[in-house]
């Protein structure tokens, strides 16, 4: 090891808090191949994506990048936006989820300083992996910045000036308004400690979880002394050292200097949310010095040691960054904040940013299951102390505070996912209590946690329309309970297993079987408090307050991952269930901007139609998914859409919360996943074309054994894999005869598909 490497090894080590020989070994595993220039953090800013553009660690805690607004003053909700203008770089951000953070922001400037007006056109623009710099046209200062975990690193390149400014404004946030889902700004201290230094805490409330208070405290360093200092307060600026407000007043400072052409100012900030004590330490620890081109180094191999878990053959250009790009969105959430809880003491892990369960659950969380077990066990550890401390595991989270709870109690699935296949390391027994209070406990504000309409689920067996989204919940939990009785099985709790199974089917309570809505037959229908039949709901798109959240009748009518060949059988038998398929793919009745129909492109393989699920995620990888700034259809929310992406184009899709892989169409010759033992499960697609003509699946071989069914278990894959298709331009026989398992089979195991740990 050369002297050179010796201390990069050591600065990786201390920034991320990594043994140097684990530092090393993992450098030295992913220096062949540079995973990370496969990733476009552009892609999916446009259109409702709102993914993150700036710095990161794989689920670090700060997310350095610009804020900004358009040309007609309308402020992003989620930091960036491809057409207007820089306010500013701030510290922490959400990904594919707007309505949270942009803290602590950080701007250059030249010229007489208007503090109400720091904003600036950008040009020559790059994104990369742990990089974000563009040229700030009006100040001519080229901003880049970088991070470590905690500590966002700024570099500034000025022009000559006799009025150069380093700003820091510490009431900034996104979404600041009076509505129900506004950020609010409630005070803040600022410190000016020399001239180089300034510390302090920003205070804020709100969001789209309508969280409680959160503090961001910080520590601000330059790498020379300004010739003076200013703060401000308000619209005016003095100079002060120290400033205080109590509520939604402007606070900040400015750091003031002359510089000559090309003159290079760095900017250190650290994070933290338990003082701003800590949050110098965080600097120290991490980025002690002030080389910007090793902390970008740092995070690029962090990043190149994730991505690596990806590995290709035969892709096209678009498809390699799509998936790598995909890659990196998923691992930018949750928030990795041990060592940073501000509500308890524990040797637990600590994350936030659950942005949020009910989208991760149903792809996300099988695929670090997979890929990355140790950060899924972690995680799950998390939502574990979380309930041991506040009373519930989460369905949303963020700013250290519950909310919201969208659909079920969607952390049920995630947990149950995990046992059955054989995560380790985690306390099931006390997640089971925190399970079966979602069950027996109604929460003092069901927005916020827990399960509404409880009492009504719980005597009726459904929610009426007494409470809101009575019908998305309904069907949800009859799921999350499924989960429930898989996990009391695998522990071994014969009453409470029996208990749960027996509600897995409540969704029956609200199909009226004589309901009929375009030709078919048989849907989720509303009931009045008095248990009645209430009009049919034919809203598209609900939300809050209405029958079903953010899906629809055709939509959610489908949802029964339990028992597919139950609901089948209730919708008219195989062939009226494969027309209704037919229907809602043709007529414009599916939504693939959402994840309520994550799951329905691969229903048909219940009615042992294999090739139908290939033609639609064919159609939709083509269609809604691209490596352009819109090429994500909908909000990516925590990497939700991603993961989805990596798993339809490798050709196999997770049934959360079950041991069940189904199988759609590969879109790779060749791809492989490392999972988290170290094996490879490979994926290998023969006399695949380029055209996706090929789509049909004439025959495969799990292992070199033939595999006849179109699904698969994860014990089949878990210690390794080789998936071999024989792919043909017609459909085939292949799949068809034996469909995925549901409840009502005469086989079905229970909770045996799992190994209990």
């Amino acid at each position: 090891m050369t002297l050179y490497r010796a201390s990069r090894v050591r600065l990786l080590a201390a920034v991320f808090g990594l043994s140097a020989i684990a530092v090393y070994g993992a450098a030295q595993k992913v220096k062949a191949v540079d995973y990370t220039h496969n990733v476009d953090p552009f892609i999916g800013v446009d259109w409702g994506g709102n993914t993150f553009v700036g710095s990161a660690v794989p689920f670090g805690l700060v997310k350095v990048g610009p804020d900004m607004e358009t040309f007609d003053g309308k402020a992003s909700g989620f930091g960036y936006s491809s057409h207007g203008v820089i306010l500013g770089f701030s510290h922490l951000h959400l990904s594919g989820a707007q309505g949270k953070y942009g803290n602590i922001l950080v701007a250059p400037v030249t010229g007489a300083l208007d503090i109400n007006d720091i904003k600036t056109p950008r040009t020559d623009e790059v994104a990369k992996v742990g990089y974000y710099s563009a040229e700030l046209t009006r100040y001519g200062v080229k901003a880049e910045i970088t991070s470590s975990r905690r500590v966002g690193v700024h570099r500034y390149t000025f022009p000559a000036s006799d009025q150069a400014h380093v700003t820091l404004n510490v009431a900034h946030a996104l979404g600041l308004g009076t509505g129900v889902e506004s950020q609010k700004f409630l005070g803040a201290e600022l410190h000016v400690t020399s001239l180089h230094e300034a510390e302090g805490v920003a205070r804020f409330t709100g969001g789209w979880n309508k969280g409680g208070e959160y503090r961001v405290y910080y520590y601000f360093d330059m790498d020379m002394p300004a010739d003076s200092t200013r703060t401000w307060t308000g619209s005016a600026l003095s100079n002060a050292k120290d400033a205080v407000v109590a509520g939604n007043v402007p606070i900040g400072a400015t750091f003031d200097f002359k510089t000559h052409a090309k003159q290079v100012v760095q900017v250190k900030v650290g994070i933290s949310f338990l003082s701003a004590k800590q949050a110098k330490a965080n600097v120290s620890e991490e980025v002690p010095g002030w080389d910007f081109e090793r902390v970008h180094a740092a995070t690029v191999g962090l990043w190149n040691a994730e991505l690596g878990k990806l590995k290709l053959s035969g892709e096209t250009d678009s498809q390699r960054r799509q998936l790598y790009t995909a890659m990196y969105h998923i691992m930018l959430m949750p928030t990795d904040r041990t060592g940073e809880n501000p509500g308890w003491v524990s040797s637990e892990p600590y994350y936030d940013d659950y942005y949020a369960i009910w989208d991760t659950y149903r792809s996300s969380s099988p695929l670090l299951t997979l890929i990355s077990p140790d950060r899924q066990r972690d995680i799950i550890r998390s939502l574990v102390d979380i309930y041991r401390h506040t009373g519930y595991m989460p369905d949303a989270r963020s700013g250290n505070d519950n909310g919201r709870t969208q659909g079920g109690s969607n952390a049920n699935v995630v947990v149950a996912d995990a046992y059955i296949k054989g995560l380790k390391g985690i306390d099931y027994e006390t997640a089971f209590e925190a399970m079966v209070k979602d069950t027996t406990v109604p929460p003092a504000d069901a927005q916020k946690e827990g399960r509404g309409g409880l009492k009504d689920y719980n005597e009726r067996g459904y929610v009426t329309l007494a409470d809101e989204r009575s019908g998305s919940r309904t069907v949800e939990y009859a799921y999350d309970d499924f989960a429930i009785s898989e996990l009391a099985c695998g522990l071994g709790k014969t009453k409470e297993t029996a208990l749960y199974a027996g509600r897995t089917h409540n969704f029956e309570n609200l199909w009226d079987k004589d309901m009929t809505a375009l030709g078919f037959k048989g849907f989720l229908r509303p009931r009045n408090p008095d248990g009645t039949w209430a009009a049919p709901y034919l809203t598209v798109r609900g939300t809050w307050p209405d029958f079903m959240y953010e899906g629809d009748i055709w939509t959610y009518s489908l949802y029964a991952p339990q028992d597919m060949k139950k609901l089948i059988e209730m919708a008219g038998g195989r062939e009226m269930f494969d027309n209704r398929m037919d229907f809602i793919f043709s007529r414009g009745h599916f939504d693939v901007t959402n994840e309520p129909g994550f799951l329905m492109p691969v229903l048909y393989n219940y009615a042992g139609r294999p090739d139908k699920s290939a033609d639609i995620v064919h159609l939709l990888l083509e269609k809604a998914f691209t490596d352009s700034r819109a090429g994500i259809p909908g909000n990516d929310d925590s990497g939700a859409m991603s993961s989805w992406l990596i798993f339809q184009t490798l050709g196999i899709y997770p049934v959360a919360g079950q041991d069940v892989y189904l199988i759609s169409t590969p879109s790779l010759p060749d791809a492989s996943l490392v999972l988290g033992n170290g094996k490879t499960l490979r994926i290998v697609a023969k006399n695949l074309d380029g055209a996706g003509l090929n789509r049909y699946v004439q025959s495969a071989t799990l292992n070199g054994r033939p595999l006849e069914n179109s699904w698969f278990r994860h014990g089949e894959i878990k210690d390794g894999a080789t998936l071999v298709f024989t792919m043909g331009s017609a459909p085939s026989g292949w799949g068809k005869e034996v469909p995925p398992p549901s409840m009502s089979d005469a086989s079905y195991r229970g909770c045996g598909v799992g190994t209990a740990p």
